[in-house]
């Protein structure tokens, strides 16, 4: 079979198909043999694995991970696709097709019928508009996954893997913190790409945290700590917190808190760590009134 993630691989498929680009779903293929050779080593992919691929396309990347691991369930949300790579790869033993939005797909009950005995990683070109609510939803759910190799926008991939203090340091990454490791793995120039996007990629991996990186009493309240802290960067925690009703605190209760604390409430949320934001919310935790 002729390699799809070269330029003249996926020209073939796609004048094979008429296959027509669908610009809701952000649809851009990989077309560099390279980037493809970056993607399979650092998701560290073996024949004992069962990998979830999000947004297989036309099969650039599919196409390897079928030959590197134990099974392959590749969820599609475009109809047109379905027959390309049912052609493809339907006789392929190890490989599985669903055609649905990942967003919708009950991911545990899928991950116990299809392979409940294999270690599960996931690899995905993600759609740029729908990259935080399909990463998070990863996260959050408690999924037995143990990495997430992702194509994404390069802004996401720095904002993930910045440090606290720096300009793309958000709540975002806390948050993804709380869960997983991440790792810029490589920068990916647009011309890889067929269409070409008018924004530059990154490979991002995520290895999932085995055991809690900080030990928190409420993990609610401290993402809700979290997301306020970032709603105006520039502000003090006293004035970012004391907006949020969902604590319930008096402005002068947090900043009684916020003082008696190791944080101070004239920090800026941007200079925390999610260590930081761990000990904040224990500490208000254990000493509110």
């Amino acid at each position: 079979m002729q390699k799809i993630a070269t330029p003249e691989g996926t020209k073939a498929i796609l004048n094979k198909y008429a296959f027509i680009f669908q610009k809701k779903f952000g649809q851009n293929f990989l077309i560099d043999p390279h980037v493809l050779d970056k993607i399979i080593k650092s998701s560290d992919i073996t024949k004992k694995d069962c990998v979830l691929e999000i947004g297989p396309g036309i099969g650039s990347v599919t196409q390897a991970l079928i030959e590197n691991a134990g099974k392959v369930i590749s969820v599609e949300i475009d109809k047109q696709l379905i027959p390309i790579l049912e052609e493809q790869f339907g006789k392929e033993e190890n490989f599985k097709l669903i055609h649905n939005d990942i967003l919708k797909v009950d991911l545990m009950e899928l991950i116990k019928k299809e392979s409940p005995d294999r270690p599960i990683k996931v690899v995905a070109n993600l759609p740029y508009y729908i990259t935080t609510p399909i990463i998070m939803a990863l996260l959050e759910n408690e999924l037995p996954i143990e990495s997430i190799t992702v194509m994404v926008q390069k802004e996401v991939a720095d904002r993930l893997a910045s440090p606290p203090g720096s300009k793309q340091y958000g709540a975002i990454t806390v948050s993804v913190n709380y869960f997983a490791k991440p790792y810029l793995v490589a920068n990916v120039p647009r011309n890889c790409f067929m269409p070409r996007p008018n924004v530059d990629s990154a490979v991002l991996k995520l290895t999932l945290n085995k055991e809690p990186v900080v030990e928190v009493n409420n993990k609610e309240q401290m993402f809700r700590i979290i997301k306020s802290s970032f709603l105006q960067r520039r502000k003090t925690l006293l004035n970012t917190l004391g907006a949020n009703a969902e604590l319930g605190l008096s402005k002068e209760v947090l900043k009684e808190l916020l003082d008696r604390s190791e944080i101070g409430a004239t920090t800026r949320g941007e200079t925390l760590s999610l260590q930081d934001f761990a000990r904040l919310s224990n500490f208000i935790d254990e000493n509110r009134k």
